[in-house]
């Protein structure tokens, strides 16, 4: 029998659709790892998904295993006869288990003795029969933190499983999954075809689910909503802010997609539009539309899963499900704007940030002091950042965010511009918390980045200082996120601000809440280790960050500089041979104990080759200072890299060590300032080829 295609479908209830891709996802990469185990070929297995159904195909599955020779190797020969030839107990009983007699075993010659040996022929299953226990180890293995139990059935699985469906071409595999017998009958939609369907070969699943309204393909289907989606929003002369997330989750809840058009009340739109948005995305899974200016029009587009002979019905039965969240939200904007942002000040002692680091209003009080530090240094202004910084979490005890917890800081915002506060602060009530994630936008001005860098410094500063750093996956406080948020706010702004001046400054607002009397040590160690994983995250070379990690810079945008410098310097010609001096000069000097620079004496300089390298020495440590002041590293190492010739000159011609003290003395101070020149910038002898 030749290769065929595999199918199988668990039709379940209905799944958890932030779920079902990964679900779908681990189902094949399961499968796959199992039929390696079992070495059976194959040309690729892919998932599909929908609510009621997990699905995989294997494309080309060999009908059985090859057949193999296994070698069992017995006592070695020497051990397995008695010194008048005879087999003894320990050959006997090795040939018993591999089913031969003693005199049909061959010989293993080696050169650490000989062995007996049997080489059994192992004749390969098919796979119909390995197929049942494969897929039982793959479902088992799945990502499901809380499997359920239905029915009588002792099996657990995500949801109730109804329907067992695996066929090899248009075999049917006989046996039973998660408590079902495997049959050839698949789940058709809930409500256009609730009757069970037939399927007769496994490449006809797609073609027979669509008949019974399922488009089983979860790409296909995601790009039939997209496309369904722009249709809909052009007709109407708007436009969709496509999010990827809520697009993904609706796949995962339809199997016969079907976009509607549907309006509220325009008297809502006096809402703030996020919040509007917020409830129409997050709780409805709707689509908003805007106008081309990006204004929030009073229309939205819903995905259906049902195609109605009155899609009128269905349009206001969903216009009727998201008024009251929308008037939930006006009531609540009306209600929080009576009472300013600095009168719910107070309210804030009565929620705790953290038991030994206080409340929310010790929280801000700390926040607005560091961001006035650092908006000082920044040259902006002190008392506003110092505003923005004390109402920065006021928001926290509104109606409208108790409710809608995910608009925290752009209701700040709205209610801020609505006190009167200046626009900066205002600002800033919204853009503390940016980026709020990976590629997320950074603050628009010097406030706000004041203030979100002391929003995220007084955190990192204050859970360390406790001792409760992150231990592997766990991160309660999200310290991860807030130092690389804090990271990529001074680098990309080009901010020069000092991790440790930042920590220290950090550390007396606590007073005496800390505890971990290195926490100075333990912030900066851990926020260059958020440096090194970003860099590499951008396909910067390992190597290159050790370099730079190597000197160790406290100024995030220094750190930076130092990074793509060097990273310009490893595609020069002279790299290698000055990284290689490098490191030859840096274990010189560690075996003679140089640990600073000393000075070099002219008048000891013999050797034309050291009298050439000290004189470029010296020009270089005049012509590069400015470079170095300045931060300008591309440029300074791209100088350095003239020095090559002069190097491999010394090395070539020049004896280190030499007889004389004072002249070994002299040429380790050259090198320690040979050195020093590139030690500047980053230690360039750790590069790799």
């Amino acid at each position: 029998m030749s290769a065929q295609n595999l199918l199988v479908e668990i039709g379940t209830e209905e799944l958890p659709p932030k779920a079902l891709r990964k679900l779908a996802e681990a189902f094949a990469a399961n499968l796959t790892a199992e039929l390696e185990t079992l070495e059976l070929a194959h040309q690729g297995v892919s998932w599909y998904a929908s609510p009621r159904r997990l699905g995989l195909q294997v494309k080309a599955l060999e009908a059985k295993q090859q057949d193999k020779e296994v070698e069992k190797r017995g006592p070695a020969t020497k051990a397995a006869f008695d010194g008048d030839g005879n087999p003894t107990k320990a050959a006997m009983g090795w040939a018993r288990g591999c089913g031969i007699e003693v005199k049909d075993a061959q010989t293993l010659e080696t050169d650490k003795g000989a062995w007996l040996l049997h080489i059994a022929k192992v004749a390969g299953q098919e796979t119909k029969t390995l197929m049942t226990g494969a897929i039982t180890k793959a479902l088992a293995k799945l990502p499901i933190p809380k499997p359920m139990r239905w029915g009588a059935n002792k099996t657990q699985f995500i949801r109730p499983v109804h329907t067992v469906t695996i066929l090899f071409g248009d075999g049917l595999l006989e046996g039973e999954i998660l408590g079902k017998q495997i049959t050839n009958q698949l789940q058709g939609h809930r409500f256009h075809h609730p009757e069970k369907i037939s399927i007769n070969h496994a490449d006809d699943v797609f073609d027979v689910l669509k008949s019974a309204y399922v488009i089983a393909d979860y790409e296909q289907r995601k790009a039939q909503i997209r496309a369904q989606i722009e249709e809909a929003a052009s007709a109407v002369n708007a436009v969709v802010a496509m999010d990827e997330d809520l697009l993904e989750e609706v796949t995962s809840l339809v199997e016969w997609p079907v976009t509607l058009t549907a309006t509220f009340e325009e008297a809502f739109l006096d809402v703030p539009a996020e919040a509007l948005i917020y409830t129409m995305k997050d709780d409805q899974k709707y689509f908003p539309l805007l106008d081309q200016n990006g204004k929030l029009l009073n229309k939205f587009l819903f995905v259906s899963n049902i195609e109605s002979k009155d899609p009128s019905v269905v349009i206001s039965g969903n216009e009727k499900v998201v008024r009251p969240r929308l008037a939930d939200a006006q009531f609540f904007f009306e209600t929080d704007k009576k009472k300013t942002l600095e009168s719910r000040l107070e309210s804030l002692d009565s929620v705790l940030f953290q038991k030994q680091l206080g409340t929310l209003k010790d929280k801000s009080q700390r926040i607005s002091e560091l961001a006035g530090y650092i908006a000082e240094q920044l040259g902006a202004d002190k008392d506003l950042a110092q505003r923005a910084g004390l109402l920065s979490k006021t928001d926290l005890m509104t109606e409208m965010v108790m409710e809608f917890t995910d608009v925290q800081g752009v209701m700040g915002m709205h209610y801020a511009r609505h006190d009167g506060e200046a626009e900066d602060v205002a600002v800033a009530q919204n853009e503390q918390y940016m980026p709020r994630f990976a590629g997320d936008n950074l603050p628009t001005n010097l406030i706000s980045c004041a203030v979100a860098i002391a929003d995220k410094f007084d955190t990192l500063v204050g859970i360390f200082g406790i001792g409760q750093a992150p231990k592997g996956d766990k991160d309660p406080f999200a310290l991860r996120r807030a130092a690389i948020g804090a990271l990529r706010i001074m680098v990309e702004k080009e901010l020069p601000l000092d991790i440790l001046d930042l920590v220290a400054k950090s550390q007396t607002l606590f007073g005496d809440k800390l505890t971990n009397l290195n926490v100075s040590t333990d912030v900066f160690e851990f926020m260059l280790g958020r440096f090194r994983a970003w860099y590499q995250d951008e396909g910067i070379e390992v190597d290159v960050i050790q370099a730079v990690l190597a000197r160790r810079p406290t100024k995030p945008v220094d750190f930076d500089r130092r990074v793509k410098a060097v990273s310009h310097f490893r595609t020069l010609d002279a790299a290698e041979a000055l990284a290689a001096a490098n490191k030859r000069v840096g274990n010189i000097l560690a075996k003679n104990d140089i640990t600073s620079q000393g000075s070099v004496d002219e008048s000891l300089l013999s050797d034309d080759a050291e009298k050439v390298l000290a004189s470029q020495v010296a020009k270089f440590a005049t012509d590069l200072a400015p470079l170095y002041a300045d931060g300008n590293y591309q440029e300074a190492l791209s100088q350095l890299a003239g020095i090559r010739e002069s190097v491999d000159n010394f090395f070539d011609n020049v004896m280190v060590m030499a007889d004389d003290e004072a002249v070994k003395q002299n040429r380790l101070a050259l090198l320690s300032q040979l050195s020093g020149l590139f030690l500047g910038i980053a230690d360039i002898s750790v590069l790799q080829k």
